[in-house]
């Protein structure tokens, strides 16, 4: 489309964000500033942040709402005077929002005219709350020093500082952060320099909204894995991490920038968290933070960080304008991962890991009810409902379900992608909601808007958005049988009662890929308990399985000698626990556990009992509850 045309009036533009308490409609965030400092001693981190504003209310504004937290403790608010003088108190108070935040009211001396500029400053301090997360030395990897992260999805950050804290406004940020003696920081951020001992200054030159801004303080190193990547990590990680990475960031960035156009953030660096870290990943533009499960040693995870490499495009670039509407970041980059990896692995590979996705959204609507209300695709979140409360598959599978949908419409895999190309350009460093895209959409290919594909019964837009339940629509994955059934048919030899091992024996399995393997202890975990003695026999067979590093098969492995009681490999269940503390590998475990025998039970309580203090504190919540559960 021709530059310099009038640019697209926004449905998004109207869209509420009940989980903000803030006046974003009000003013234009132009710039954030942040001057902190972090002291382990005390747990806080203390400085200002600067917003620089622009009132758009067209009588004028004697008031700004921001978000703040509990946990925040605003203790100074002033206008920035021009030329400089003495800055002006502005009056506050905080009233309560929603039990995730509280809003931060400021009653300025005299009303802001409309299009005013101005910068407030205010000055604060905060401690351990939900976005600034503190973590011992002994939940670290090296265990000798302590260590902080931020995270802001969804609706963290106002614990972190006071903003606008809705995916609906973008703002550059510079940031100014001071640490102790033998600590590095580093953000989310384009620009890094170390301004001395202990001092450190970020710029961030793209717009983003508050969630992406993300801060990680401690022992850290670094290493060059690529022309515009590089590795941070504790020093007893950073080489595991630089030979587990080095060379391939670029080719899944190369292969995506074909797909969706130029990677517009500068870096895409990695930074390894400590083994507590309860998540996969976060996709905080210019520095994911990943798990350090991903290090398996032999390149076998590599492939994970294809999800939050997308996420640069869709989520990070094009984002949701509320929360009701994740699948748009979700739902994309599933699409969009599962396109880099058809590229660089085929469509057999791809087809097999969007099975498995699809078997978790199965599994999801069978324990939640597909009639649930968060099994729309546009979820209503209610006033004082924490939106990450409405976390599920149903965003990402559904989401990717109706994306593929829309490429099925089309008909020609090119001319999508070419469509995806577009719709990043239209919307980049914008927010948007579902009309935004189908708009757009439509106009992009107007022979499927005369053919009224919006309304095509049974696939109407509308259903795909508003009803809940299975997608009326899903993408062939056939590709992926030449995967499945060698698994499948390998599964149910094992599960004989007397073991054909000749048969078991001409299948190899030391050419599979992870998904595959996984697929295929999948498939053993649905058969356990298997006959005596089977389950010594497999580990047996297959050391690369009942001895891997590979996070995704020690999980399974470890289920499947809880499922059959295999008490001799229970020390394997435990050794995994002790390593990492991730949410998505230490809960199923923990039921595990507890769901087998007196012994597996026990071996539940001595494992917390040694780990729980390397847990993060919400996943050693989610422990105590399996182990101990509530009385009705």
């Amino acid at each position: 489309m021709a530059s310099g045309r009038a640019p697209r009036a926004l449905h998004s533009a109207q869209a509420v964000d009940v989980a903000s308490a803030s006046s974003f409609r009000d003013f234009e965030l132009l710039h954030l500033h942040l001057a902190l400092r972090a002291d382990f001693g005390s747990r806080t981190l203390s400085g200002s942040a600067t917003l620089e504003l622009r009132c758009l209310a067209p009588a004028g504004a004697a008031e700004l709402t921001l978000d703040s937290h509990p946990s925040l403790e605003v203790t100074a608010a002033a206008l920035r005077r021009e030329p400089p003088g003495a800055d002006e108190p502005v009056r506050f108070h905080t009233r309560p929002f929603a039990r995730y935040g509280c809003a931060l009211c400021l009653c300025f001396p005299q009303p802001r005219p409309a299009g005013q500029r101005f910068r407030l400053v205010l000055t604060y301090r905060v401690g351990e709350g939900p976005a600034v997360c503190w973590l011992a030395p002994q939940q670290t990897a090296g265990k000798e020093k302590p260590f902080l992260y931020t995270q802001g999805q969804a609706v963290l950050n106002r614990a972190f500082f006071p903003c606008f804290d809705t995916p609906a406004v973008k703002c550059t940020y510079s940031a100014l952060i001071e640490v102790p003696d033998g600590f590095t920081a580093v953000m989310s951020a384009d620009t890094w320099e170390q301004r001395g001992p202990g001092s450190f200054s970020f710029r961030m030159s793209q717009p983003i909204p508050s969630y992406l801004v993300a801060l990680a303080i401690g022992d850290l190193v670094s290493a060059e894995v690529g022309p515009r990547s590089r590795v941070w990590a504790e020093p007893c990680l950073v080489q595991a991490a630089r030979e587990e990475y080095e060379g391939i960031i670029e080719d899944f960035l190369l292969t995506a920038e074909k797909l969706f156009g130029p990677y517009v953030w500068g870096r895409y660096d990695l930074l390894f968290m400590p083994p507590s870290f309860p998540f996969g990943g976060m996709e905080n533009p210019c520095l994911t933070f990943v798990t350090p499960c991903l290090l398996a040693g032999d390149r076998s995870l590599a492939d994970v960080i294809i999800h939050e490499i997308s996420h640069s495009w869709f989520g990070n670039l094009v984002t949701n304008a509320n929360w009701g509407e994740f699948w748009l970041n979700e739902g994309f980059t599933m699409y969009a991962q599962r396109r880099i990896s058809t590229l660089l692995f085929g469509s057999a590979h791809t087809c097999l890991e969007a099975a498995t996705g699809r078997a978790l959204l199965r599994q999801h609507m069978d324990v939640a009810g597909e009639e649930n209300p968060l099994n729309r695709l546009r979820v209503k979140i209610e006033p004082g409902i924490d939106p990450d409360d409405t976390y599920n598959e149903t965003p990402y599978e559904k989401g990717f379900c109706f994306v593929s949908y829309l490429a099925h419409l089309v008909g020609d895999q090119d001319q999508f992608d070419e469509f995806l190309k577009a719709y990043v350009d239209e919307f980049k460093f914008q927010s948007i909601v579902a009309e935004d895209l189908l708009d757009f959409y439509l106009e992009y290919f107007p022979e499927l808007k005369a053919r009224g594909v919006e309304s095509i019964p049974g696939f109407e837009f509308d259903r795909w958005l508003n009803t809940p339940g299975w997608p009326p629509f899903l993408p062939d994955l056939s590709a992926g049988d030449s995967l499945m059934k060698p698994a499948e048919q390998l599964a149910r030899l094992w599960a004989a009662e007397e073991l054909d091992m000749e048969a078991i024996g001409a299948v190899t399995i030391s050419a599979w890929r992870t998904y595959q393997l996984v697929y295929f202890l999948d498939k053993i975990l649905q058969e356990s308990p298997l006959p005596p003695g089977n389950v010594q026999k497999l580990g047996a067979t297959y050391p690369a399985l009942s001895q891997a590093r590979n996070a995704e098969l020690r999980l399974r492995w470890g289920q499947i000698v809880l499922k059959n009681d295999f008490q001799e490999d229970f020390w394997k269940v435990r050794d995994f626990l002790q390593s990492q503390g991730k949410q998505k590998y230490t809960v199923p475990l923990y039921h595990a556990m507890m769901g087998g025998s007196a012994e597996a039970r026990a071996l539940a309580r001595d494992t917390f009992a040694a780990t729980a203090a390397q847990l993060h504190g919400h996943v050693a919540s989610y422990v105590q509850q399996i182990l101990v559960p509530e009385s009705p």
